[in-house]
């Protein structure tokens, strides 16, 4: 069992160490934090990580994928959410200072986006519940177990490390390192939520035609 657990410790490296919208949002938020604050949210975004995990390694999210009104309904909304918080970023982005605490979010207004960054996104449910239904698929039922919690480790190792590394070299970086780090990131995050929109547009376009 030991086995089973590492290589779910390993194959969830190999996904989380992507650029996504999680490890944009962790990135900002260690740099903008004091590390006290910046775990907080690392935790944050841990514990709605391992919700989407669940979700996927059980395969709900083939439910999204089966329903299109409800998939296009959630890539409309969620695309929305995703330009107005990467709109929220370039907004900030000027003003951003290292470890102010008073800055960027408020630790509700975390706890939220953190769900957000994990769900908002319908398409990453999908494409994650496959690639873990597939390997779900090769495990016994007595392995599912380790390996889901091989998952769940390692995506609390990844945040840690991200949180601690940045957090102890943010004083040694330019100052104004953050505010470029920021408007890249508000671009980017803005990205991924047009692209939803589109999808979605094509969609229904596609639907309709």
């Amino acid at each position: 069992m030991v086995g089973v657990y590492l290589r779910g410790m390993l194959v969830t490296f190999a996904l989380v160490s992507s650029i996504g919208m999680q490890n944009i949002f962790m990135f900002n938020q260690a740099m903008s934090q004091r590390l006290r604050r910046a775990f907080l949210i690392a935790f944050f975004v841990w514990v709605a990580d391992t919700a989407l995990t669940a979700v996927a390694f059980l395969g709900l999210g083939s439910i999204i994928a089966s329903n299109a009104v409800l998939k296009v309904t959630i890539m409309l909304i969620g695309g929305a959410v995703v330009v107005w918080m990467g709109w929220g970023i370039l907004r900030s982005a000027h003003s951003a200072q290292f470890g102010n605490d008073n800055q960027v979010l408020t630790l509700r207004e975390a706890f939220g986006e953190a769900w957000i960054v994990a769900f908002a996104n319908p398409q990453a449910l999908v494409d994650t519940s496959v690639t873990l239904g597939a390997l779900r698929s090769t495990l016994t039922a007595a392995q599912a177990i380790p390996f889901l919690l091989g998952i769940i480790t390692s995506t609390a190792i990844w945040f840690i490390a991200i949180t601690t590394l940045i957090g102890l070299l943010k004083n040694r970086l330019p100052r104004r390192l953050l505010m470029w780090v920021n408007i890249i990131s508000g671009f980017i995050v803005m990205g991924y939520g047009v692209v939803l929109i589109f999808h979605a547009g094509q969609a229904i376009v596609g639907a309709l035609f």
